[in-house]
């Protein structure tokens, strides 16, 4: 009998733990369709507001050593549309996170609501983008203000509510308890790293927006510490992202804590293959190791402590 790859968590059953991550390829319903029959157990909207952003002139996306920077600057269409590409893909049975941000806890709300009315499962507040400012620095590095936050728009939806964590912090499980603390239903972590890259010849940054979010294989360990340190730290689940590229990674991601995974930077290599890559390989992984349900290795590497 093959294993059970399903996970339940926050309300919400998936078939399997892959999701695609917020801002890559999100922004178009038929383009979230098309991700989930590749093999993505949900999919998570690109980010959205109120009324939108342009973003961040180029250069806003480059390849470093071990990943990738970008100061992308949250580029969105507002919230009216994108209930529209949300709907788009809800209605044809696809389970979607919609990804809402604001510059005001009313405005995380708003988005929320607007989510929620294109059918989606649940909303995943991206209080931690680094390279926007007054969202990043001031929303994500600020407890308080997350938990004010998490509550506006807890007490605006029916559906569960993830808080997305940043890891540019002294503490993550801090914010990480304000989160749980105001009713969020479970955290993501992490969104990318605050980077930047200096071009030699000029001598002047190279992003247009100076500073970026690191993501890729780079952040994996760091990611992998702020799962085990937040499974630790609060009773409700923990969705892991950052850097996972195999099966591997998604396996190290749910030992760590992680119910269940998101995958972005890694589609840029391997293509939508990925999430049925990964999948695969985590039941190859479990029958051969004897076990019957994904479930049972959430948290194992959390509950066997090193001692020395």
């Amino acid at each position: 009998m093959e294993p059970d790859l399903s996970v339940e968590f926050a309300g919400i059953k998936l078939p399997n733990p892959t999701i695609l991550a917020s801002g890559i390829l999100g922004v178009s319903g038929e383009i979230l369709i098309r991700v989930s029959r590749a093999g993505a157990g949900a999919v998570v909207s690109k980010s959205f507001n109120r009324k939108g952003r342009e973003g961040y002139r180029n250069p806003s996306f480059i390849e470093v050593q071990s990943g990738f920077l970008n100061a992308l600057g949250i580029p969105n269409p507002g919230m009216e549309e994108m209930r529209e590409e949300v709907e788009v893909a809800s209605k044809q049975g696809v389970q979607v996170i919609a990804s809402v941000f604001g510059f005001d806890a009313e405005e995380f709300a708003e988005s929320a609501v607007m989510g929620e009315k294109g059918g989606a499962i649940a909303v995943e507040l991206n209080v931690s983008c680094p390279h926007v400012k007054e969202l990043g620095v001031e929303i994500g590095q600020r407890p308080k203000v997350v938990a004010e936050v998490t509550q506006a728009v807890k007490n605006r939806v029916h559906i569960p509510v993830f808080v997305k964590l940043s890891p540019n912090i002294t503490d993550i499980t801090e914010v990480a308890r304000a989160a749980e603390s105001a009713g969020a239903d479970a955290v993501t972590a992490i969104n990318t790293v605050l980077g930047t890259a200096v071009d030699v010849d000029s001598g002047l940054p190279i992003l247009g927006g100076v500073l970026g979010g690191l993501s890729g294989p780079a952040i994996h360990p760091v990611a992998l510490r702020a799962v085990y340190q937040i499974r630790q730290a609060v009773r409700i689940p923990v969705i892991g992202v950052g850097g996972i590229e195999d099966w591997k990674g998604a396996v190290q991601m749910m030992m760590a804590g992680a119910s269940a995974v998101q995958i972005g930077s890694a589609i840029t290599s391997k293509g939508l293959d990925v999430f049925r890559e990964v999948t695969t390989g985590i039941g190859k992984f479990l029958e051969r190791k004897g076990y019957s349900s994904v479930r049972e290795i959430v948290s194992m590497a959390s509950t066997r402590r090193v001692e020395g």
